[in-house]
């Protein structure tokens, strides 16, 4: 699912063709596959936070550039943290406060984030 507040010009429309003139993938997976690429291929970027899930595991890596002000940085980083609750609470159809407060008991009980509903804590 797409980030609606992403700027137009970094949107890749799916009926658009690619600049390399392929056509864009079919299903929506990939589509937003395609995007994310779109959007890291850019070096106007400030701040990025990507994560990814293979056979279960939950990889992620977070970089910014510096700015002349330690609060920026935060800023960004929350920034970030909030347009990723924002489209985790649009895919699921709740409201962006139950996904935050989902997301933080689950940082505060595991070590490592699970990728699975299997591997969740008991509650």
């Amino acid at each position: 699912m797409s980030n609606d507040g992403a700027d137009a010009d970094n949107d890749v429309d799916a009926a658009d063709t690619h600049a390399n003139g392929d056509a864009p993938p079919a299903d929506e997976f990939g589509a937003e596959l395609e995007r994310a690429r779109a959007l890291l291929d850019d070096d106007g970027i400030e701040a990025v936070h990507v994560g990814v899930v293979r056979g279960g595991e939950v990889d992620t890596t977070f970089a910014q550039r510096s700015a002349d002000d330690p609060e920026d940085e935060g800023l960004r980083a929350l920034a970030l943290l909030a347009a990723h609750v924002r489209l985790v609470a649009a895919e699921a159809g709740v409201e962006a406060s139950t996904v935050a407060g989902d997301a933080a008991t689950l940082a505060g009980q595991v070590e490592q984030i699970p990728a699975d509903s299997d591997d969740l804590p008991e509650e």
